[in-house]
């Protein structure tokens, strides 16, 4: 099988893996990595967002081939924090908005949501209800009311 090299949450990783073998299934069974959720496979349901160089994406949509050794993919376990704080300030305004109910999706909310705020900061704006009805991660509980309450807390800490 080839080889393919990427960063993951920091580190510098090489896998054995079938060129069209998926980014989900090679963190998961692979790496071990679980944060990032199996949901649908087909990139609509969004439980496996997770951050390729920044920005948001769905490891089930990727190929591992598609990936270069300087590629960051940053899962929610590789979320970092502020200094001198366990949770990153988005996962706090999860706990702090009693976001979680089933808790599934969540992993990818935030990495979203976390996406989001990032590149609306670069902008130099705040986040807008558009930008929220942008966020396309399904939420079978549907917590969306808390999920957009606590993105919009969890943006003014970030």
């Amino acid at each position: 099988m080839p080889e393919h090299t990427f960063r993951l949450n920091g580190e510098q990783v090489t896998v054995d893996a079938a060129d069209d073998e998926r980014l989900l299934w090679v963190l998961r069974d692979i790496l071990g990595v679980t944060g990032p959720k199996y949901g649908c496979g087909i990139n609509v349901c969004k439980a496996c967002t997770s951050h390729v160089n920044g920005r948001a994406a769905n490891p089930c949509s990727i190929p591992v081939k598609d990936l270069r050794a300087t590629d960051e993919v940053t899962t929610i376990e590789g979320l970092p924090g502020t200094v001198g704080e366990e949770l990153h300030p988005m996962q706090r305004a999860w706990l702090e908005q009693d976001v979680a109910q089933c808790g599934y999706c969540q992993p990818g909310q935030i990495m979203a949501a976390v996406a989001l705020v990032r590149r609306v900061k670069e902008e130099g704006r705040q986040v807008t209800d558009e930008d929220l009805d942008g966020i396309r991660n399904i939420c079978r509980c549907g917590t969306y009311f808390r999920i957009r309450e606590a993105i919009r807390a969890g943006a003014e800490k970030m």
